[in-house]
């Protein structure tokens, strides 16, 4: 039973949008921040944020880790190089949400997601 699971969907299917969601982590993890909608960005939240924690140990192990969640040597290297021991001593909450102007085509609300 499903029972009050909620889960985002953004009018997709399984394997589209875990494209979508490997491809957003990584842009956000390459460039620091990145501009889209509110939905998206709430939902990609979680996997960046596990991403540099995993990231935070610089073990082959946590490498194959990363390399399985976003699947670009550039971003996993940038985790365990520069992002995992900037953040060595922070707890979490690596990720910040800044909202923006809604969007003119269809009024969808635009925020900004950016690394701390």
């Amino acid at each position: 039973m499903r029972h009050r699971v909620k889960k985002a969907i953004l009018g997709r299917t399984k394997g589209p949008r875990e494209a979508l969601l490997q491809n957003l982590a990584t842009s956000i993890i390459l460039y620091e921040k990145v501009k889209t909608t509110k939905a998206k960005a709430k939902f990609v939240r979680s996997l960046v944020e596990k991403a540099i924690t995993v990231g935070r140990t610089s073990s082959l192990n946590s490498r194959r880790q990363l390399h399985k969640m976003l699947m670009v040597d550039n971003a996993v290297k940038k985790i365990v190089t520069e992002l995992g021991p900037k953040y060595k001593e922070r707890k979490g909450g690596y990720t910040r949400i800044v909202p923006l102007a809604r969007r003119e085509g269809d009024a969808a609300e635009m925020v900004q997601i950016e690394l701390v």
